[in-house]
């Protein structure tokens, strides 16, 4: 099926595709990969009058720590993500997910930006940002601003970014001595959305206790979830089987899913606690220096 008809800019500034985006009055949307908005444009499940393909404007790829932050270009690949040594060696999670993504087509063309702001809850990354406490950097008309990860989705397809507005970059909190993080997705085959998956950060202290946690999850709920109560559960913990267990059930708890051809609500939650479970164990041996 092809799309509607639409008006198509390449601008090569930041502040010319900010301009357009304002002058089309929220009928726009951004291209960068174009791996899910076209797709949805075939489907006619979105008909923006016009694209503004961002493709030509500079300096939005790159991934390199900067002081206390991981920085992510919007415009960054996802195979590009995965392939960073820096992601590789500090940042598991953002690895495993990067690594999971759909398939080596879509991996070479899609964008750290698009898969983070696109909102669909069944994308991988924006778990693992909640996670990572991440921050969203955007540009609008009136200047930039920063939104957390774990306030950026409101619902379904639904965020925080304004339609004149364009996400810039993903800064994540540099990572320390003693941490770790992991992802870990069940899906009905390789390359398809999750059934469910999770995302697990955590810091471990000087004790070789969690000193702190995030915990998000994928595809079981209106949007990317961040289970803060799981989260909380393991700080100041061990981290022995007893204490991620009940994290593991409040991670359950706070899914929402649907029943569909993934399969059923109770069997969705089980797997959110099967795969918090599995997570948590990861992260901790990434933070003890295995991999």
């Amino acid at each position: 099926m092809y799309p509607p008809s639409f008006d198509y800019y390449a601008p090569t500034s930041l502040e010319e595709a900010i301009r357009l985006l304002d002058q089309h009055q929220g009928e726009a949307k951004v291209l960068a990969g174009g791996q899910s908005l076209i797709g949805m444009m075939k489907l006619r499940l979105a008909q923006p009058g016009a694209l503004i393909d961002i493709n030509r404007v500079p300096n939005l790829a790159y991934v390199r720590e900067d002081g206390a932050f991981l920085r992510i270009g919007a415009l960054t690949r996802i195979n590009e993500l995965h392939a960073s040594d820096v992601v590789r060696a500090r940042y598991g999670a953002l690895f495993d997910a990067s690594g999971e993504i759909a398939d080596p087509t879509v991996r070479n063309w899609g964008t750290v930006g698009g898969n983070a702001s696109h909102g669909d809850p069944g994308n991988d990354l924006p778990a693992c940002l909640m996670a990572l406490d991440a921050q969203y950097q955007v540009q609008g008309p009136k200047g930039s601003r920063a939104i957390p990860a774990r306030q950026f989705y409101q619902d379904s397809f639904v965020t925080a970014l304004q339609p004149n507005e364009v996400l810039t970059e993903v800064s994540v909190p540099k990572a320390g001595a003693g941490s770790g993080s992991a992802y870990s997705k069940m899906e009905r085959k390789v390359g398809d959305f999750a059934t469910a998956a999770v995302a697990v950060s955590l810091r471990l202290g000087a004790d070789g206790a969690i000193a702190k946690a995030g915990i998000g999850l994928t595809n079981v709920g209106p949007t990317a979830i961040y289970a803060a109560a799981a989260a909380d559960a393991l700080a100041g913990k061990s981290g022995n089987a007893a204490e991620v267990e009940r994290a593991a059930g409040l991670a359950a708890d706070a899914a929402r899913p649907i029943g569909d051809n993934r399969g059923p609500v109770d069997f969705k939650k089980d797997m959110v606690r099967v795969w918090t479970r599995r997570t948590v164990a990861s992260a901790i041996a990434r933070a003890k220096g295995g991999h």
